[in-house]
């Protein structure tokens, strides 16, 4: 093992790329600790210092930009607006039939729907910097401020102008962080945004380790450690788990040259959806809990009956309800996702049309409905254990009583594995064609 690290940094060409990484993550680490134009930083590290920052509501979109959001930094937004955006580009594929065509056009087409990504992603950008501006003015971005006056006065300045710059500013930021993720893919080593990501959520894990070790004690700190590393291996295990659905090619003659008659298969994961319907559960359960945090009655005044509701039953995590909720729409948004990515028609006219059948199956209509019975059931285990491994840090918070960033579960803990594996999937490719010899064995 060390002795395929050491050829890593022999190899000049790798060695180059992964510095060139390493570069541009400590420049994207860097940005998330200044502050954007007329935010007052010192107000707002005292509200994180008396943990008031610790509400859910921004949760996903504050682990996706590495704290960053909560710092009112110039990359707040972090990567979340591309995210979103490349999600519904790759829901109008349905919806719009031109975005269809372009995918399959190959190449261009891809370009295409890249720049169209990439222009959602500034306008989403725009969109969320000024919800974020305005939350932060009204005092409501930590949640309850009682006791801690300097988060109502975290912008020094609330003129038109100063505004504008801060909006202007973050979604620049967004822009940038866009810019250094295609540059990482290009010149780099894995996938940019994808890495950027990790680097987001890993950049939290020492903090969040270290809150658990001074609110609960070193016993529990070791527990949570070694729960963590079972739920990794499981986490692992889970995504390298495929079924694999043996195609056979029929032999044909072109000319002189005969054709096919290999066997393949196709690879039909376990969990098909990645992270996606975690993100999606996540976003839909945060939208009664901004609207009713906008309808907070004034000083005296008993809040409206819908609002208590929301706030009882679908801010806290802690909640039964809340926990239910969450596991079925992630369940639902799982079968939603994966059907709307892998289509069975047209995966069994491909194969029809380049000679290809699984053994025992008609070509055509026949191979659509295995590759469609095969699909359901498969997807079955990859939904509940998408639900089990989100539900663990709500479980977490209201058992061990460790804090609401619980790091080993949910969205973080698939990502982070997920990534790891893909970047050492490249490293050992590499290093397969240089040496004879991969980083794995």
């Amino acid at each position: 093992m060390f002795r395929a690290v050491a050829r890593i940094f022999r190899t000049p060409d790798l060695r180059r790329k992964i510095g060139f990484t390493l570069g541009i993550v400590a420049l994207f680490r860097l940005g998330s600790f200044v502050p954007a134009p007329f935010v007052d930083f010192g107000n707002v590290q005292t509200c994180l210092a008396n943990n008031a920052g610790t509400t859910g509501l921004y949760e996903l979109v504050n682990l996706f930009s590495g704290g960053a959001l909560l710092q009112l930094s110039i990359f707040a937004l972090g990567i979340m607006p591309y995210i979103t955006a490349s999600i519904i580009v790759q829901l109008l594929r349905v919806v719009i039939p031109h975005f269809d065509t372009l995918y399959k056009e190959g190449q261009t087409g891809q370009a295409k729907l890249t720049q169209y990504t990439r222009y959602l992603t500034i306008a989403l950008g725009v969109l969320q910097s000024t919800t974020l501006i305005t939350v932060a003015r009204s005092g409501a971005l930590f949640g309850t401020t009682t006791g801690v006056p300097e988060c109502t006065a975290l912008i020094t300045d609330d003129a038109w102008y100063a505004i504008m710059l801060m909006v202007i500013t973050m979604t620049a930021g967004t822009g940038l962080i866009m810019w250094m993720g295609e540059l990482i893919t290009e010149r780099g080593i894995g996938n940019g945004m994808s890495l950027l990501i990790f680097t987001s959520i890993a950049a939290q894990f020492p903090g969040a380790l270290l809150s658990i070790q001074q609110a609960r004690g070193v016993e529990i700190l070791i527990m949570v450690l070694a729960v963590g590393v079972v739920i990794m291996a499981a986490v692992v295990f889970v995504e390298q788990s495929q079924r694999r659905i043996p195609v056979q090619y029929a032999k044909r003659m072109v000319g002189r040259r005969t054709y096919g008659g290999n066997n393949t298969y196709i690879p039909i994961k376990v969990n098909m959806a990645g992270v996606v319907p975690v993100i999606f559960a996540s976003s839909l359960l945060y939208l009664p809990a901004l609207i009713a945090q906008f309808n907070q009655p004034a000083a005296g005044e008993t809040p409206a009956a819908w609002v208590t509701w929301i706030s009882n039953n679908l801010v806290s995590g802690d909640s039964p309800f809340y926990m239910a909720l969450y596991f079925l729409l992630i369940v639902g948004f799982t079968y939603f996702y994966v059907a709307i990515t892998f289509n069975p028609e047209e995966v069994a006219d491909n194969m029809k049309k380049y000679g290809g059948f699984v053994p025992g199956i008609r070509a055509g209509r026949p191979t659509a409905d295995y590759l469609d019975y095969v699909l359901t059931r498969v997807t079955l285990p990859g939904a509940l254990y998408l639900g089990i491994i989100a539900l663990i840090p709500l479980i977490a918070l209201s058992t061990v009583g460790a804090n609401a960033n619980f790091p080993f579960g949910g969205a973080s803990i698939l990502i982070i594995v997920g990534v790891g594996l893909e970047t050492v999937k490249q490293i050992d490719s590499q290093l397969q064609q240089r040496h004879y010899e991969g980083l794995l064995r």
